[in-house]
């Protein structure tokens, strides 16, 4: 007996997931898009058929495939059959410009690519942007007009998807890694964080077992499948557990909330900011939204005063708070429906696969309430950088992931996030956190959404500004904001600025971006040369 066939016995990846879940569940609906229905069995067909045929096309194990594309059941396949053939997949943002996408393609190395008919033009001008992309093969994803022609230089993805031929048998190892996922991040440029199967898997089961996810399960996928969390949290761990998946190309509230009472949704995950969209749309109390047993929220805390709400207006749901990030694939700790209120505003505790702690400057452990830097050890973590050694270098010094996220541990072992390093406001020489502020301004009743964030001050050196949403109807001002903000927060933490908006500047998993709101409004403290706001 050789070695490799102890190896090939004992393998466990995520190209083998379809078929081993199509072997336990063939018959049963596995993934239902734009009106088709696919079981277990069909979506291992599918992905049997695009693993040979991306093998056919020249990609070999290692090879990296870009694919941009909205939410379809082909991203699904694409994902499991990349994995099959050992090709890695690298998943791209489609709101991104072709100048940002050609830096993936040329940092990734992509040897093929496949997009979305619609988002071909901008594939086209990334390829011929990058440096030196390599890219051998081109598939379009036909979600516009099916009679319209293929764009020129791209091939039907339907060959891939209906391919006649061998099937492929790649050997894989548990740490071959099989995804690389940029960083949406806080640098300039994003970095290739690669994930293995061992990544992948680990992570699958800590979501099952802490968010007592099930085969019987009818999940609802409205975040973009580029992003981990829908990707992998809840999609991966669906296909690996046997439930059923609806995919929609994005989370419309009245979409979503149709699509939850049509096919008896019990599962949906969500950020903070769409479940407040849910909340506030017309057609909330109407809607039969009985069957939905399960919310998750994640990418940013959920406001207390929201929390709140959606325990009374769906008290038959249980809530979970998932924290982490791509680098933990992304899930690191759980917060779950008993702590809900009791630990308002936590992150939770470690999931079962991940030990987390909080350190200092020099790396070393602090004491239960002390804010420092939260670095975790599981399998979960990345393979580390493609192309980065310094980087993943300092990621993992001490032999801990280093988050890049501020918080403590109380003395029961609940993690409190309080800040992004970059997020936080240093005012004055004190620290001020942007998410106790915005947790205080939540609590005004005719506040919708709120975003604090620093802004430069000719005294202050950085002084706190808040973009405040009102709620439809309320009769809301910046001074109503401020007053009220004052008697919360101390002097110091209260804004400086406050302005109204209509809508806060958010990507498409729902996440607000602060970057946005500190470059439109960098200047609100130039008018106060003698260094006074309006919170002085």
């Amino acid at each position: 007996m050789s070695d490799n066939d102890v190896s090939s016995a004992r393998q466990h990846t995520l190209g083998d997931l379809p078929r081993r879940t199509a072997q336990r569940v063939p018959d049963k609906v596995a993934i239902v898009d734009r009106g088709t229905r696919l079981t277990f069995a069909e979506l291992d067909a599918y992905v049997e058929r695009t693993a040979a045929a991306m093998a056919a096309a020249g990609l070999a194990k290692g090879d990296r495939l870009a694919l941009l594309s909205h939410n379809c059941r082909e991203f699904a396949v694409l994902d499991f059959a990349a994995a099959r053939a050992g090709v890695v997949l690298v998943p791209i943002n489609f709101m991104l410009g072709a100048d940002e996408i050609a830096f993936i393609l040329d940092h990734s190395g992509a040897a093929g690519f496949v997009a979305e008919d619609a988002l071909v033009p901008v594939a086209d001008a990334a390829i011929a942007a990058a440096g030196d992309p390599q890219v051998r093969t081109r598939q379009a994803i036909r979600l516009g007009d099916p009679a319209a022609p293929v764009p020129d230089g791209w091939s039907d993805l339907t060959t891939w998807l209906e391919h006649d031929g061998p099937a492929v048998v790649v050997p894989m190892a548990d740490d071959d890694p099989v995804r690389m996922m940029f960083t949406s991040g806080t640098e300039s440029r994003p970095k290739g964080a690669l994930l293995s199967s061992r990544s992948l898997m680990w992570q699958y089961v800590s979501c099952a077992l802490d968010g007592s996810m099930s085969p019987d399960d009818v999940e609802l996928h409205t975040l973009p499948l580029y992003h981990c969390a829908q990707l992998d949290c809840f999609l991966g761990t669906d296909v690996y557990l046997g439930a059923t998946s609806i995919i929609l190309p994005g989370p419309d509230p009245a979409t979503v909330l149709r699509t939850i009472a049509e096919h008896g949704v019990t599962k949906f995950f969500a950020p903070p900011t769409v479940w407040i969209g849910l909340l506030r749309h017309p057609d909330f109390d109407t809607t039969d939204l009985s069957s939905l047993r399960k919310g998750y929220y994640g990418a940013s805390p959920m406001p207390v005063e929201v929390l709140r709400e959606l325990r009374e207006r769906l008290p038959d749901v249980a809530l979970w708070n998932f924290y982490g990030q791509t680098e933990m694939a992304p899930l690191a700790t759980i917060l779950g429906p008993d702590e809900q209120l009791p630990f308002a505003g936590s992150a939770g505790r470690p999931s079962l696969n991940v030990e987390t702690r909080i350190v200092d400057d020099n790396d070393e452990p602090v004491p239960a309430g002390t804010v420092g830097e939260i670095v975790h050890r599981s399998p979960h973590a990345t393979l580390g950088y493609y192309r980065d050694e310094a980087k993943t270098a300092e990621a993992f010094r001490g032999g801990w992931f280093h988050s890049g996220d501020l918080g403590y541990l109380d003395d029961t072992g609940h993690l409190f996030v309080v800040d992004r390093k970059k997020d936080m406001i240093k005012t004055g020489g004190e620290n001020v956190a942007s998410r106790e502020v915005e947790e205080a301004i939540y609590t005004h009743p005719d506040v919708a959404e709120v975003a604090v964030f620093g802004v430069s001050h000719p005294r202050w050196v950085e002084a706190v500004a808040a973009v405040v949403v009102p709620k439809e109807g309320a009769h809301l001002s910046e001074d109503d904001v401020l007053a009220h903000a004052r008697t919360m927060l101390a002097g110091y933490k209260a804004p400086k600025y406050v302005v109204l908006a209509d809508a806060l500047p958010k990507n498409p998993s729902g996440k607000i971006l602060k970057r946005e709101l500190r470059d439109a409004h960098a200047d609100l403290a130039a008018g106060d040369a003698a260094g006074a706001g309006a919170g002085d």
